[in-house]
């Protein structure tokens, strides 16, 4: 009789890894890859995973699960259903938001959260966290939690409830600097936003296909523009999110150019929507409203472009899900003015589907690549050293793809507490039709196998993209 070397082996499939594919099985024990190679010894499990591509589970490092936004609102999800639904789509690390409000103590908003992901999540997670607060012993709570392995740090420039100014911003740099963390933004001018919309509604132009105009483009650049010097003058690295237009990606590139620390990511609906679909009847454009909005086909090439060129690392979800009633986009009621709406749209299970359809089934940028920006990068990016690739001693978080796979989106066809799907009518080729995590089978055959409370929160360790550079100032 054979002797068993390992807990589980998938044979037959072709590896794709950010750096090249090959054909190798994939022994895993004691939840982390073992070995690669060929004629590998049987393991207790085999899983055939002949025609399929077997990658790294994704990494989505811009989720909101079970937050409250800078609005006020409650989104829909729990980590059991957020992470039940990252699941489903492939990915199998999340990383998400630890919102403080001003007045709330920033350790005590973090503590809060984790016990929420300690009960719900099935999947490994991270956290951001939102500093809206730098008052009182707050800055020495944010150097603690980094020390702690809490290496990141997220800023918003608009939004009554979490917003900071310029020198709080300075401030927050100068922490993340001397500890090691990575400063995410949420980019835009909240001057410019205000007076866009005030003359939006004063012209009696109030639904929810008019959010577009009141989010101009010259606020995410002002923004962008501003928070690069605040990176140069400092030194502190930065993320900036979910860029959308040219011009942001010019400002990005002209920074990095000039040895700015600065990286930053895109997203799915500014890749495959432009600011058209919100030309819907009645209140429907809400359900696809978010910020910054959707844009024109002219920056869809130019993302496109900067994610072949490195211009942008990552492409996330920015999975902000609220109902269609009134405990989410119409908390203010049915008829209420598109400032009054709440901003956000699912994405958790569908970004990788959605990049896989294009980037490998269409082959924009290839199978690699697209390991490299939805998995590897972002875990590289933000200290998940075991997260996003394949290597021996890695996490065995696997994603095995079928790409043969067509799927045509429905109306209410995900696996979240949101209720709707914002593609539906899409069609995509290429699913994951076998999702482990830990060496764990947490998806398979279309059948969620894991239970709440099995993810596990993964420490951030200081990655190299942290590491402050020489201030200009």
């Amino acid at each position: 009789m054979t002797e068993t070397a390992y807990d589980t082996v998938i044979r037959n499939g072709t590896v794709v890894t950010a750096g090249g594919r090959f054909k190798a099985d994939v022994a895993i024990s004691g939840g982390r890859v073992a070995a690669l190679g060929h004629g590998l010894a049987p393991g207790r499990s085999e899983i055939d995973a002949s025609d399929r591509l077997v990658m790294p589970g994704g990494v989505d490092t811009h989720c909101h699960i079970e937050q409250l936004s800078g609005a006020g609102l409650m989104n829909a999800d729990t980590f059991e259903t957020a992470t039940r639904s990252a699941a489903f789509g492939g990915t199998t690390t999340t990383v998400s938001f630890a919102a403080q409000h001003p007045g709330m103590r920033i350790s005590k908003v973090l503590a809060d959260y984790a016990q929420l992901a300690e009960r719900g999540a099935l999947t490994d997670h991270a956290y951001h966290m939102i500093v809206a607060d730098t008052s009182g012993e707050n800055l020495d709570d944010v150097a603690r939690l980094i020390e702690a392995g809490h290496r990141s740090i997220k800023i918003f420039t608009t939004y009554d409830k979490v917003r900071l100014d310029d020198l709080s911003i300075l401030n927050v740099l100068d922490v993340a600097r001397a500890h090691g963390a990575m400063v995410c933004f949420h980019a835009e001018n909240d001057g410019l936003i205000r007076w866009a919309t005030a003359r939006l509604l004063d012209a009696g132009k109030s639904e929810p296909k008019y959010h577009a105009a009141s989010h101009p483009r010259l606020a995410e650049l002002e923004a962008l523009e501003r928070v690069c010097r605040f990176a140069e003058a400092t030194g502190q690295p930065v993320m900036l999110f979910h860029v959308s237009t040219k011009e942001g990606i010019a400002i990005v590139r002209a920074a990095r150019a000039r040895g700015v620390p600065v990286f930053a990511e895109t997203c799915p609906h500014y890749l495959f929507m432009t600011q058209d679909v919100l030309d819907r009847p009645g209140r429907e454009a809400a359900s696809v409203m978010c910020s910054p909005p959707q844009r024109l086909a002219e920056d869809q090439d130019a993302l496109w472009q900067a994610l072949a060129l490195g211009d942008l690392q990552l492409v996330t979800s920015d999975h902000a899900p609220y109902r269609m009633d009134e405990t989410g986009k119409f908390a203010n009621g049915a008829a209420a003015p598109f400032n009054r709406i709440a901003n956000g749209l699912p994405g958790l299970e569908l970004r990788l589907p959605l990049m896989f359809d294009a980037m490998v089934h269409g082959d924009r940028l290839g199978a690699e690549k697209f390991v490299e920006l939805t998995s590897t990068a972002p875990a590289r990016i933000f200290g998940l050293a075991n997260k996003g690739h394949l290597s021996p001693g890695a996490d065995a978080d696997i994603a095995i793809w079928d790409p043969a796979v067509r799927r045509v989106f429905g109306d209410n066809d995900l696996h979240d507490n949101v209720g709707y799907n914002p593609f539906a009518g899409r069609e995509v080729t290429g699913w994951p039709t076998t999702v482990l995590s830990r060496g764990e089978v947490i998806v398979e055959d279309g059948a969620i196998l894991a239970r709440p409370g099995r993810g596990q929160r993964v420490e951030m360790q200081k990655s190299a993209a942290m590491m402050a550079r020489e201030p200009v100032v």
